[in-house]
């Protein structure tokens, strides 16, 4: 099926279901290798970080009464394409919450994953900044294949930290993603929760 926008899903390269994702980081982990052409130990060893949060999330995750609410109210059905790679940290914290909400959805949301680096002439229409950030979920319609809107990087309480950090950089580096995985920590989902509600409610 073609859809009226820039990048007709034809011409998209190999999409995953959750579990074909969860499935595909598994079998690079167990090959010591993770998504993307930068094979460095140093981002395999965060997609094996990665794996433990994406686990730990899914399990311990709980939606709230008003995503619940929003899902009982959708009146037509969504298709949410999510650019991601199994390295990024904020992919970890965000993309297994989606694939709950979707999940919960009673077939009303269909979630595919794409991995950004081999979809770039479609991440490069969304760019956070002029930046490739990741994950970022492009909703359509999916009868019409109209956009009807995106959400992502993050949660806009960790984009402010990411901007504060940009602006003055305080410590290291490697301290600022920390505080930010501290941030997820303490959050326990919640923001990224209520902007989903909103969303679908704008989306429904």
């Amino acid at each position: 099926m073609q859809y009226d926008y820039k990048h007709p899903l034809s011409q998209l390269q190999q999409t995953f279901t959750y579990s074909e994702y969860e499935a595909l980081i598994n079998s690079l982990l167990a090959e010591n290798k993770t998504t993307g052409p930068d094979q460095h130990p140093k981002m395999v060893e965060y997609t094996q970080m990665n794996q433990v949060r994406m686990t730990r999330i899914a399990r311990t995750t709980t939606l709230l009464p008003e995503v619940q609410e929003a899902l009982a109210h959708l009146t037509r059905p969504l298709q949410w394409l999510v650019l991601t790679e199994a390295w990024c940290g904020d992919a970890a914290q965000n993309v297994p919450v989606l694939a709950k909400i979707a999940e919960a959805s009673a077939g009303k949301i269909e979630l595919k994953l794409l991995l950004r680096d081999e979809n770039l002439e479609l991440m490069d229409q969304y760019l956070t900044n002029g930046t490739r950030s990741i994950p970022k979920l492009i909703c359509f319609d999916a009868t019409t294949g109209q956009e009807l809107g995106t959400w992502g990087p993050r949660p806009a309480a960790a984009q402010e930290l990411y901007y504060a950090f940009k602006a003055n950089p305080v410590g290291t580096k490697k301290e600022f993603i920390q505080n930010v995985q501290l941030w997820y920590a303490r959050d326990r989902t919640n923001s990224l929760q209520h902007e989903m509600a909103q969303l679908l409610r704008n989306w429904h």
